[in-house]
């Protein structure tokens, strides 16, 4: 074997002390021993599969006073999330195929950790020259930060027609546009009453009647009214981190603006309780980075967003050591359904899959500070809580971090071009 990493490491879903062999940045092997030409001795530290974040805005092009795809990247690195799907509200926005390359482009030689790109949805464009470039299909029913809306029955079902004929994941920011009022909001609680969880209701319930087998997955769900939509309907579900942990008594002022919106405690307890429970498919960071400036401004003006790729997971293991969170949960939702709802070969710790793992030792909690936190903006909203980075993060075999240092290089590439270049060569 290349590399032999041994530890207590998530196979088959519990933790075994094994070694885990990697050859040409795979997984080769699962066994209780094995040799190998470099041999890392974790003893009772757990390998798990590195996160796979299906949602995350790394702001480039066109918004790198927030962040880009340096920042962005190494940020998710220090978290363990060895792959992110960038969303297309950029600018120019992803919803061509020569800005789709572009930005490949850019992210190819920018990235610290591997990545997919979604392609939007406007009520007009080829979606059909993408489908083979990106990862999946990102649809804005509800308006949002640089968004490209589609509110019309007619471009909504022709969205979901595409998807479904290319076999691509359709993912919905779910919110009907015109329940969103634009009354002047001074605080959190006023941004909710404009973004009610009617709206998120709605929408899920519209896209119900008009779907027809298309695989929709249903971004960041907030609200107790959007769970009872989506129950017995064979969307995926998607949950993030703020609206499972945080609500409107936390008092975040703008830095908790966010659409959709921070809602009550019982939405939040419901959401997190969804979550624990496994109703959830997907967990992703819905990393939304804005600068404090940006975030100091008058309520109203501010915009919503909160940073989140690179403080997921060591939150959620930190609810784990706990007692709050199965570990089987977090496995699943961060990294083996991903993989398996965009078909790639990541997410779990198994021979033919990407060596991407994350090293954690259970004993060494942290308090998260914002100014230690490697995205550009500098801030959290979860300043202050408990949580358990990795010691180590390997991305296809290759160490990347460790102890909080940066030991390896950047070579992050997009899976679906590395996907196809395998294929072809096989």
């Amino acid at each position: 074997m290349d590399i032999v990493l041994e530890g207590r490491a998530w196979f088959k879903g519990r933790l075994e002390q094994c070694c885990i062999g990697i050859e040409d940045g795979k997984v080769a092997a699962v066994k209780r021993s094995l040799d190998g030409d470099r041999k890392y001795h974790y003893g009772d530290m757990v390998i798990l599969p590195g996160a796979i974040d299906a949602h995350v805005h790394f702001r480039e092009p066109g918004f790198t006073d927030k962040e880009d795809f340096s920042t962005g990247s190494i940020s998710a690195a220090f978290g363990g999330v060895t792959c992110a799907f960038d969303m297309p509200n950029t600018r120019p926005a992803t919803v061509t195929l020569d800005v789709l390359r572009e930005k490949r482009s850019m992210a190819s030689r920018r990235s610290w950790i591997d990545f997919g790109l979604f392609a939007g949805v406007t009520p007009n464009n080829d979606m059909g020259s993408m489908a083979k470039e990106a990862i999946g299909y990102k649809m804005f029913m509800g308006s949002s930060t640089q968004s490209i809306l589609v509110t019309k029955d007619e471009d909504i079902k022709r969205a979901l027609e595409v998807a479904k004929e290319k076999g691509k994941v359709l993912s919905v920011h779910a919110e009907e546009e015109h329940m969103i009022k634009k009354d002047l909001a001074t605080s959190l609680a006023d941004h909710a009453v404009n973004r009610p969880s009617k709206a998120e209701a709605s929408a899920i319930e519209r896209l119900a009647r008009l779907n027809e087998q298309t695989r929709v997955n249903i971004c960041h769900v907030s609200s107790v009214e959007g769970m009872m939509a989506l129950k017995g309907r064979a969307f995926i579900k998607e949950v993030a981190p703020h609206h499972a942990l945080l609500d409107l008594d936390f008092k975040l002022g703008a830095k908790g603006k966010v659409n959709p919106p921070l809602r009550q405690g019982t939405d939040r307890d419901a959401v997190l309780a969804a979550f624990q429970q496994g109703r959830f498919d997907i967990l992703a960071s819905d990393h939304a980075p804005h600068s404090l400036e940006d975030k100091a401004q008058e309520f109203n003006s501010a915009p919503s967003g909160v940073p989140g790729v690179e403080t997921m997971v060591p939150i959620m293991l930190s609810l784990v050591k706990k007692g709050k969170l199965d570990m089987s949960v977090l496995v699943k939702c961060a990294a083996h359904n991903p993989g398996d709802i965009f078909g790639l070969k990541k997410g779990r710790i198994e021979p033919g899959y990407d060596a991407d793992l994350m090293v954690i030792d259970p004993g060494r909690t942290t308090r998260i500070r914002g100014e230690d936190l490697h995205s550009k903006c500098g801030w959290t909203p979860f300043e202050k809580w408990d949580a358990i980075f990795p010691v180590s993060v390997f991305l296809r075999g290759e160490e990347l971090i460790r102890d909080g240092n940066i030991v390896g290089e950047r070579k992050g590439r997009d899976v679906i071009a590395s996907q196809q270049l395998s294929g072809r060569s096989q």
